[in-house]
């Protein structure tokens, strides 16, 4: 069942908390990173992928990810009475990057819950899940080569990053073999988030995910887990001890730039690191980052919502 991958699903259905009060109206996944919305770029590496049939999850207050690629006939005709051309190329550009397709998911039930509701769009072929929170850098080919994994493996495949020990609790973790591959390993069990001193390795799943159908059939029968919601970890771990009708589950190895969106440590770092490596950027923000640096370091601060906690 070897099928070619066509179609990429895009989890964007969180409420954001990490985020408030920015996320309070606004869905995270259009906070900026320069001068588009992270949920933009993860749209364009589905496309620059081949994947051009997107299905977007998402949920309340979600309708501005809608908007976004949509049409904006009254902005556009304002721009192309200006001659502002090159803004109309790109708000032309985001309208016709994919064809995009909508599902909510309701009820926050995790996101193998999330990744169930696109069932019906996907249909019995493999299928590429994207999270709305991690972008990887356009230069590095993860995705691509993700799914010439499955291709070549007819498996499911994931991408994993070697983390710090402290840190792995943060993620799904992943027990390995190795299988010859370079980056490329078997994945012979996962736990997800779990303490240091348990962990399987420093091998952590980040948000990228190459799926075989029977992943479907796998999380309807998944309990729900930690935090009491569908954990597609769960799903996998399942799916990885039951090679001889799932296809076992494979890991690729991810050594290039990625940043977690929506983290606001990380966030930060992407719109730094992404407008430094631009040229109509970076030749200005490079030596004010410089000045910066040699500045000797303010008071911090307050966080107003930090008081808030605080007196509470």
């Amino acid at each position: 069942m070897a099928n070619h991958v066509t179609k990429a699903v895009i989890p964007a259905a969180g409420l954001g908390t990490r985020f408030l009060p920015a996320t309070k109206a606004m869905p995270k996944e259009m906070l900026p990173v320069v001068d588009k919305p992270a949920i933009q770029y993860v749209v364009e590496e589905a496309v620059a992928a081949g994947l051009h049939d997107v299905l977007m999850v998402t949920g309340r207050n979600k309708n501005a990810l809608e908007n976004h690629f949509d049409r904006n006939a009254e902005l556009e005709d304002t721009l192309e009475k200006k001659g502002d051309t090159d803004r109309l190329q790109k708000v032309n550009y985001s309208t016709s990057l994919a064809d995009l397709h909508y599902v909510r998911q309701g009820d926050p039930k995790g996101l193998g819950h999330a990744v169930l509701r696109a069932k019906m769009h996907v249909g019995r072929e493999p299928f590429a899940v994207l999270l709305g929170d991690d972008i990887i850098d356009s230069r590095d080919d993860l995705l691509q080569h993700m799914l010439d994994v499955q291709h070549r493996y007819n498996a499911t495949v994931v991408a994993l990053m070697e983390v710090p020990r402290e840190s792995i609790h943060l993620y799904g973790a992943a027990a390995i073999e190795e299988t010859g591959d370079d980056d490329v390993v078997r994945i012979t069990g996962l736990v997800e988030k779990p303490d240091a001193d348990k962990a399987p390795s420093n091998y952590a799943i980040i948000g990228r995910y190459v799926l075989r159908p029977e992943v479907f059939d796998v999380l309807e029968r998944t309990e729900p887990g930690r935090g009491g919601e569908i954990q597609l970890t769960d799903a996998l771990q399942s799916m990885a001890q039951a090679p001889d009708w799932t296809g076992g589950v494979y890991g690729v190895v991810f050594r290039g730039r990625r940043y977690d969106t929506g983290d606001r440590l990380d966030y930060i770092k992407a719109i730094v690191q992404l407008a430094v490596d631009r040229e109509d950027l970076g030749p200005e923000l490079r030596p004010w980052l410089e000045g910066l640096r040699r500045r000797p370091p303010r008071r911090a601060a307050r966080d107003p919502g930090r008081d808030a906690d605080r007196r509470g």
